[in-house]
């Protein structure tokens, strides 16, 4: 069988072509007044990151031997938002970063008012593809699907977690909430991909317990581990600014616990999440193999 850092380095690889090429044709630049916000989402969507959530898509749905076609329209739906989430974040009015993944930010390679609507076009793309029946033929499972991510992209989730992160930086949070605002702002997206990958496998909501808890573990670790690199992270390799959330005065997993004690927390998390997953055999390596690259990764 194939060793796990091979499965797991061969899965990246393919995930991450079959992503590009997704986005390539979903955003060909049309010859009109259009091209630069084409561009700019082009920009941001294609090429570099790690394609964290379309590959928990397509590892979890392999699980239910889903159609992999099925599964890459999804996860090419999640990572939309996932871009979105990014390109905004990057903006002024909120971390007011210049680079990521190792190029400008798309409002310093196009402009704030470009930014701002090639987040707003990656958004709905998202939901276009979901809802679209080439994505899946049953509109059962397109509008569970639809529903799951609205939840984790919205209030409740992932914008909900970037408010209370903007609010970090004026007032001082306690571990807990600090757990929850990751678990949002972070977590959610990670958790809406197994759930996703579940979903298009058929399975009732009472049957994913078990992935919803690898979920939820593997997105706190994947947090903290975020953390870590923050502090003791390359810049040239992790492709952003680092350092500005103690800069800035937030209270983190590290600020908190200290860094024996963030990475101690980080290893536990993983060896959770993994297992949850001990009803499956091999067929749930590469999810395996996702969970303990977490604690080992340089970008």
């Amino acid at each position: 069988m194939t060793s796990l850092p091979m499965l797991l380095t061969d899965a990246v690889a393919d995930v991450g072509a079959e992503i590009d090429r997704r986005f390539d044709t979903l955003l060909a630049v049309p010859d009109d007044p259009r091209a630069g916000l084409y561009q700019a989402m082009r920009h941001a969507a294609i090429g570099g990151g790690k394609r964290l959530r379309p590959l928990l898509v397509m590892a979890t749905a392999d699980l239910f031997a889903v159609d992999r076609n099925c599964a890459a329209l999804v996860g090419t739906a999640i990572e939309a938002i996932h871009v979105y989430s990014l390109i905004h974040d990057d903006l002024p009015a909120m971390d007011d970063d210049a680079m990521r993944r190792g190029k400008p930010t798309v409002h310093k390679a196009f402009d704030e008012a470009t930014a701002i609507l090639a987040g707003d076009c990656l958004h709905a793309l998202a939901f276009e593809v979901l809802a679209d029946p080439r994505t899946h033929a049953d509109p059962f499972v397109r509008s569970e699907l639809v529903l799951d991510l609205a939840r984790a992209a919205g209030p409740s989730g992932m914008a909900g977690g970037q408010m209370m992160d903007l609010e970090a930086e004026r007032a001082r949070f306690d571990l807990p909430t600090v757990t929850r605002l990751q678990q949002m702002k972070t977590g959610a997206l990670i958790c809406a991909a197994v759930e996703a990958g579940a979903i298009l496998g058929r399975v009732p909501p009472e049957g994913r317990t078990h992935l919803r808890g690898y979920a939820h573990d593997l997105g706190l670790a994947f947090q903290i581990a975020d953390d870590l690199l923050d502090v003791e992270g390359d810049e040239a390799l992790v492709g952003k600014t680092l350092r500005k959330d103690g800069e800035a005065g937030k209270e983190t997993f590290l600020s908190l616990l200290g860094v024996d004690r963030a990475r101690e927390q980080c290893r536990m998390l993983v060896e959770q999440a993994v297992g949850h997953l001990r009803s499956y055999g091999p067929e749930a390596d590469l999810l395996r193999a996702i969970a303990r690259y977490v604690v080992e990764r340089d970008r």
